[in-house]
This record gives C-alpha cells, sequence and structure tokens, in this order.
C-alpha cells in the first residue's frame, strides 16, 4: 500500500453512487488521500442515484457493459448496511409479444452466453411460472438471467462510502463546487462555496451536473439530462402478503421491450418505468441545485398523459393490474449520451481531471473499478474504448449534436437494433470529396464517426456477378445487399475503386519523431524514407491498444494510418515536452481512393510518369507522384489482398482525382465499391479490424499479429510484458471459422461451442464471396484453434456448424498482392 505521503491528492465530485464506488476502490488499492465533495446531502443527494428504481440487468451487446455490470452484481450482493440488503437477486425476465422480439430474446441469450453469464430461454407457462402476474396468453416467450435483481442505490453508496471512511477518506456534502483550478495545464485545487480543497487529480462523478464541472477546465462532457417516467401503482390483490417490508420483493425485475416497460415488485405494489414516451431533455443548466429543489432535483413532476398508453399495455400484459390504479409517479432524469456509454477517463487537454459520467447504477462498481485501476495503475484491466472520453470527433461535441443523438438513444433503449444501422439524423454530416460522385452511382451510405460511408452502389446492380450471389436470412439480409458480392467479385477479377478517406489519419512531424514513434510501437520504423510498416501500440501490459500503418514520407515526417480520435489522444499524451515533435490530424483535409484488382496497375500506370511497377515500387512502400495532373501520396497497400495502391491527395483535388481514375479506368472495367465488400474481402485475407478482433484485452499473439513485434529494436511501451510470450505460449487465440450453412451469415457476438459447451465468441463475419461461405473469426481456446476442429455458433436459436481454418482463408501464397 502507499504511504500517505506519496500518494496524490484525490478530489472526487459527486456522492453519488459511482463517487462513492470510486472512493471505495480507489482506497482498496491504496489511495487514500480522497475527499469527496457533495453539494447536496450525504447520502440522499438528489441526483440520479437517489431515485433509480434500481433494476441491474447484465445483457448488452458490449462486452465491457456487461462486465461492468456483473462486477457490480457481485460487489453489490456482499453488501449490507447496518444488516438492511443492498442487492437482492431476484433474477431478471424479458417477455417477448412479438415474432421479431422473440427472435431477439434468442440473440440476447447468445450474447451473456459469450460473456459468459448464465441465462436461460423460456416457453410462456415457463415465464409465468416465475411471474405469476403474467398472462401466458399474452407473450410468445420469455428470457431469464437468475443473477439480476434490485440494487438498493442509496445503501450500495453508503456502504461503499463507509468502507472508503474507514480507510481514511473524507466526506463532506453541502460543499458546491464553484471552481477548479488549473496550473501548466494540470488540475491542482477545487473551490467551493466552503473552502478550497489542494488536488493532483479531481474526478467528476457528478451525474447530469457533469457539463458544468466540465466546463471549469474547459472539458466538454457530451450528455443530456433526460426526463423517464416512473410510477407506482395502488395495492395489488395477489401481492398481499407475498412480501415483507424488508424483502420488499421476490419476483424477478420484468422486462417488456416491445412497449417500452419494466416492471418491479414495492411490496404490494408494482413499480412501473417506461421508455415508451417521447423524450424529455434537460439542460445541464436547467437542472436545480438540491437547495433550490422541494423535493429532489432529479425527480420532475409526472406528465400523466405521457403515461395513458404505457398503463394501457400494462393492463394487458398483467391482468391482476387491473384493479389497480397509478398512486403516483415523476419523471426521473438519467444522463443520456450520444451513442449510450458512459464517459470516462483523463481529459485529453487537462492533466489530471478525470470523468466517470453517464453511469448508470447497473454499471456504477464497475465503471469504478476500471477508473479506479486506470489511475493507480496505469490501465483500466478491461476493454474501455467504448466508454472513453476521448473517442469523439469535435462534431460529435456540438451541442445540437449531443442533444439530437442523445435524444435518440432514450428512444432506442428498448428497440431492435441491428448491428449496421445507422443514426437517422444529424446526417449528412461528414462527406468525402467524392460524394457527389457516389451519389451519381446510387451510394448507399451508412454512417461511421459523422462520416457518410458507401456500403454498395446501386449502379452495380446490373453486374453479371450479382446473380452469382446467395441469399442469406433476414436479418443478415438488413443494411445488405447482394450488389454489396458482386462488387467483391469484380474487385478479386477486375479493379474496383474505395473511398477510404474516413479512415483516420496523422501526421508526425520534427526532430525527435522517429524516436517517439519507435518508443510507442511494437516494430521498426527506422527505415529508408518510402518504406510502410504496419505496427502495433501497446499498453504497459502488452494488450493492443492500436494497429497503426505508418509510412515514412521524410527523415523527420511520418503519416500514420490510425483507427480513432483515441490514437491522436494517446500519441499527444506521450508527446516529449521539448516541442520536438509535432502531431497533427490530417484526416479532414486529405482523402484518399484505394485502387485495387488484378487491374490495377494497367489502370494507374498510364496515369503517371512515376514507375509503378513491382520491382520499383514494392509493397509496402510509398512514392510521391502525380496521377494525371494530381500529386498524390501513393502507399503500395492492400487490405483486400489484392493488387493496388492508397492514394492520397488534399481535399481540395479529391474530386479531380476520382475523375481521372474513372475516365482512365473504364477500360479495365472499373467500378466503384463499398465498405460491405471491403469487409467481405479482408476477412478472406484475416486482417484484424482493431476494436473488433483485438482489443487491449489481447496481447498481439493472441491475436495474431506478432509478426508486427519486433522485441530487439529497443524499449518500447509494453514491449517488458511480451518480452517472453510467443505465438505457442499464449492459451486462446484469433481463429478463422469457416461457416457450413451458406445462408447463416452471423454478426459477430456470438457465442462459439466446442462439444457442446461455449468456449468463445465470434468477432466479426462475413459472407466470403471468392470462398462461396460465410467466414467468420472468433476468440477461442488455443487447444481448439487447431485448423479442423469443428465447432457451433450460435445463431439466435439455432447452433450452426463451422470449423476452424488456416490463415490466410484466400491466396495463402500471398501472390495476388505481389505481382
Amino acid at each position: 500500500m502507499n504511504s500517505q505521503s506519496s500518494q496524490p491528492k484525490v478530489v472526487i465530485i459527486g456522492a453519488g453512487i459511482v463517487g462513492c464506488s470510486l472512493s471505495d476502490e480507489l482506497t482498496a488499492l491504496g489511495w487514500t488521500d480522497v475527499t469527496v465533495l457533495e453539494q447536496g446531502p450525504l447520502f440522499a443527494t438528489g441526483g440520479s442515484s437517489s431515485h433509480a428504481p434500481g433494476l441491474v440487468f447484465q445483457t448488452s451487446p458490449s462486452k465491457t457493459m456487461t462486465e461492468f455490470a456483473r462486477y457490480t452484481v457481485e460487489k453489490a450482493s456482499a453488501l449490507d448496511l447496518d444488516g438492511d440488503w443492498c442487492y437482492r437477486q431476484v433474477g431478471g425476465l424479458e417477455i417477448a409479444t412479438t415474432p421479431e422480439r422473440l427472435a431477439e430474446l434468442e440473440r440476447r441469450h447468445g450474447w451473456l452466453t459469450s460473456w459468459g453469464v448464465e441465462s436461460h430461454l423460456l416457453d410462456p407457462d415457463e415465464s409465468a411460472k416465475l411471474h405469476p402476474l403474467l398472462d401466458p396468453g399474452a407473450i410468445l416467450g420469455g428470457y431469464h438471467i437468475p443473477s439480476d435483481g434490485l440494487a438498493k442505490a442509496l445503501r450500495i453508496g453508503e456502504a461503499q462510502a463507509r468502507r472508503a471512511l474507514a480507510r481514511g477518506a473524507t466526506f463532506l456534502g453541502h460543499h458546491t463546487v464553484t471552481d477548479i483550478e488549473t496550473s501548466g495545464g494540470a488540475v491542482n485545487a477545487v473551490v467551493t462555496d466552503r473552502g478550497t480543497f489542494p488536488a493532483d487529480i479531481v474526478v467528476s462523478c457528478a451525474g447530469f451536473w457533469g457539463p458544468r464541472i466540465g466546463r471549469m477546465v474547459g472539458q466538454d462532457v457530451p450528455l443530456v439530462p433526460m426526463g423517464h417516467q416512473y410510477a407506482t401503482t395502488t395495492p395489488v390483490t395477489e401481492l398481499k402478503g407475498r412480501n415483507s417490508q424488508l424483502d420488499e420483493a421476490n419476483l424477478p425485475i420484468l422486462r417488456n421491450q416491445d412497449a417500452g416497460l419494466y416492471y418491479r415488485e414495492l411490496v404490494d405494489r408494482i413499480g412501473i418505468g417506461s421508455y415508451a414516451h417521447r423524450p424529455m431533455p434537460l439542460s445541464p443548466d436547467d437542472v436545480a441545485h438540491p437547495a433550490d429543489s422541494p423535493d429532489q432535483p432529479s425527480k420532475l413532476a409526472f406528465t400523466k398523459a405521457d403515461f395513458e398508453g404505457a398503463w394501457a399495455d400494462t393492463r394487458r400484459l398483467l391482468p391482476a393490474l387491473n384493479d389497480a390504479d397509478i398512486a403516483d409517479g415523476f419523471n426521473g432524469l438519467f444522463s443520456f449520451t450520444v451513442d449510450g456509454m458512459p464517459l470516462i477517463g483523463e481529459s485529453p487537454t487537462v492533466s489530471g481531471f478525470w470523468l466517470a459520467e453517464a453511469v448508470w447504477v447497473t454499471h456504477s462498481a464497475g465503471v469504478a473499478r476500471a477508473v479506479a485501476k486506470w489511475m493507480v495503475e496505469g490501465r483500466p484491466g478491461i476493454d474501455v474504448h467504448g466508454c472513453d472520453i476521448n473517442r469523439f470527433e469535435d462534431l460529435q461535441l456540438a451541442p445540437d449534436y449531443v442533444h439530437e443523438r442523445s435524444c435518440q438513444s432514450f428512444s432506442e433503449v428498448y428497440d431492435i437494433v441491428h448491428p449496421l444501422q445507422p443514426p437517422n439524423r444529424p446526417r449528412p454530416l461528414r462527406v468525402s470529396p467524392f460524394h457527389i460522385r457516389q451519389q451519381e452511382l446510387g451510394a448507399v451510405f451508412l454512417e461511421g464517426a459523422g462520416w457518410e460511408r458507401p456500403h454498395w452502389y446501386e449502379a452495380n446492380a446490373d453486374l453479371p456477378e450479382v446473380s452469382h450471389i446467395s441469399e442469406r436470412n433476414e436479418w443478415a439480409s438488413r443494411f445488405w445487399s447482394p450488389v454489396a458480392g458482386a462488387e467483391a467479385l469484380a474487385t478479386r477479377e477486375r479493379v474496383a475503386m474505395y473511398d477510404m478517406t474516413p479512415l483516420k489519419r496523422l501526421e508526425v512531424t520534427g526532430p525527435g519523431a522517429l524516436t517517439f514513434l519507435q518508443g510507442l510501437s511494437t516494430n521498426q520504423l527506422d527505415k529508408a524514407v518510402g518504406a510502410v510498416t504496419y505496427t502495433l501500440l501497446l499498453d504497459e501490459a502488452g494488450g493492443v491498444l492500436s494497429d497503426l500503418t505508418v509510412a515514412r514520407l521524410a527523415d523527420d515526417r511520418f503519416q500514420v494510418g490510425a483507427n480513432s480520435n483515441l490514437d491522436l489522444a494517446w500519441l499527444r499524451r506521450h508527446l516529449p515536452a521539448d516541442g520536438t515533435v509535432q502531431v497533427r490530424d490530417i484526416t479532414a483535409g486529405t482523402c484518399c481512393i484505394g485502387v485495387w484488382g488484378p487491374r490495377a496497375r494497367d489502370l494507374v500506370q498510364p496515369l503517371t510518369d512515376a514507375d509503378f511497377s513491382h520491382e520499383n515500387f514494392g509493397y509496402f512502400k510509398a512514392k510521391q507522384a502525380f496521377i494525371g495532373d494530381v500529386p498524390v501520396t501513393a502507399m503500395r497497400l492492400s487490405y483486400v489482398g489484392e493488387l493496388g495502391w492508397e492514394l492520397y491527395t488534399t481535399a481540395d483535388l479529391g474530386l479531380r482525382l476520382w475523375d481521372t481514375l474513372w475516365r482512365a479506368g473504364q477500360e479495365h472495367g472499373v467500378i466503384a465499391a463499398g465498405r460491405s465488400a471491403f469487409n467481405s474481402l479482408r476477412l478472406e485475407k484475416g486482417y484484424r479490424a482493431w476494436g473488433h478482433d483485438m482489443t487491449s484485452e489481447h496481447n498481439p499473439y493472441e491475436a495474431g499479429v506478432g509478426f508486427a513485434v519486433r522485441k530487439k529494436k529497443g524499449d518500447y511501451v509494453g514491449r517488458d510484458a511480451i518480452v517472453d510470450v510467443t505465438k505457442d505460449t499464449v492459451d486462446r487465440r484469433l481463429t478463422a471459422l469457416l461457416i457450413e450453412d451458406d445462408r447463416s451469415v452471423v454478426m459477430g457476438h456470438e457465442p462459439v461451442h466446442v462439444n457442446g459447451h461455449p468456449c468463445g465468441y465470434v468477432t466479426s463475419a462475413a459472407y466470403g464471396y471468392t470462398l462461396g461461405r460465410p467466414i467468420a473469426y472468433a476468440w477461442l481456446p488455443a487447444e481448439h484453434a487447431e485448423p479442423g476442429t469443428r465447432v457451433e455458433i450460435g445463431y439466435f436459436g439455432d447452433r450452426v456448424a463451422a470449423t476452424t481454418a488456416a490463415e490466410p482463408l484466400f491466396d495463402p501464397e500471398m501472390t495476388r498482392i505481389r505481382r
């Protein structure tokens, strides 16, 4: 345990369940110089924790969010407050009233199977046996999670606070934060209406007051307080005598997502929560201070008209409530974000300012543990890239964007959301210089990070290859077209143009640029100008933080192909203080076309005086050239496994580059191709997608990218953690699967079974049009990853047969990209 003198002074703003959980986790790790400041009373602070109905549910397509919830269940189950329970494991029951929802429950069961949490699918009678108020004739089936349950948020918060207090932490109620002092880009004190508190680290756990706290240091906190209806019935006859005041509930928490409703017992009454109403956003600046609120700032007046449909749906599902009425209700404020995920991590611009915001009771202890470990040990111990505050592009922080997308997050809480389903508004936002040509070709756009990204082009509907594409099941057919398969085949047979503009591009310059990049990445970058290198960013434990493509364009200038804004934040956080290195995001000012296929050289070579022959422009090389009259940086890379180049130029010349290539390509059968074809082709080659196939939870050898590691090049972040690791010593591997059923194109996150037992999960999947079979990648124990192993993938309610296979699945000799 750290000594008191060597510890940083930590000030946590907010004593709701997140702030209390964080104080407990930090002090348990040895940081005991912790002060928790709360503007309201302790511990019923007036925030979301004070009115939360306490439903803890673990089902999520996100492995991270499920792990947050699982740990919250584990921790809360072991707590009590003066002998009173903190968590009651009554279980969770989700029911389906439509065939679509029944299929969704099967998918949700698959997620928890993938993440290692017990769950069961039930028929209507089995569901009604668990929850006798249910009318089994009104439902088609159910989904039961035995370890879900009810949390007493205030008890859980205070129980953890007491543990932190016993270790030396301080809690102060009725202290309103008015400012955060900084010096040299770092926090140094928190100012309140009752005094100033020195701080080395400040953590905002202020909930929907978080944006106000963030503004004190210039940090955006992109969340929206949203009203959510909650009502309590009058006594229900059938519940009389079932529960004591102490026990409060024995029936499982019940969720009817088809109607946007959930239910919990309250002794002899039922509490009803509804998402089946219009979004009710409130500005963070309009949320009252606890001292100025007659009840709680987070409890707004109940709008009865918004609840009428919910009440009618309730009585149809639970006939026992026909003799009851609504006794009272309120519209409770919760925090919503643009993607429905929490906001955690350290500010990219103010050292020592951390966030743990937009966190619900369900995930509170799990988030607190991750943030505490991140602060104390330097890494969260779990993949948190989907929650990291640094994940957002600037446009995603615009107030109107945050408002609209957060409202959509509220509306979709219980929706059936397809993995490819894009948001509806606001669009379009970011378009490449080729957008007008893509529209002319009938591009079907999906969206990512604000970019409009063509997934296929209706202009290709007449390609002869379309007739070769098999139909697929209804779920896999959404946001897909057989045209995408034709585009993949045309790429393999002729040549295609891909818009690669949305991929993040960084420029690293300065006399210290090489040393800087060498110290952060795994591969050898000290190569001649014109070399391109695939490399990895690792954390201190050897986990893969990202994979990069680094082109040395001059002695002191590198272009870095990155994955997201997280990479930019990571590089900037490690910049030397002497100013010898600069990192700049050049994505918006540049664009890129991938020209790939066996006829790619036939298309490009006549347009340039530069020598694009294999002998003079080898694979993983870069050179400056002119394509027609457009200056480009050409990189001989191929993430589809075909001959070709990535051609970069400035955004103002992008349309000229497209038109030049398009005109010249007509005689070679050129097509424009989209991301759907790209994903299929890259999986046939086994190229990893960071954030899907590998994360910080995996080391390079597990992920099959150990070839990008040079252990003897010198020191770099993460090297010591993997110095003794090899592909033969790992106990799990990312593994290629060939699926037998031609129509079963899985989508990701499905469980993989070996000998009838779940032992892994799918990361990425697509139909392999060149191979003529669906393919998937999955994490499996090493003993089951050897080629030829028979496995089954849980796909909705079925088991789909598959076989592990050697990589790469296509062109194992790598001849097509090196010709």
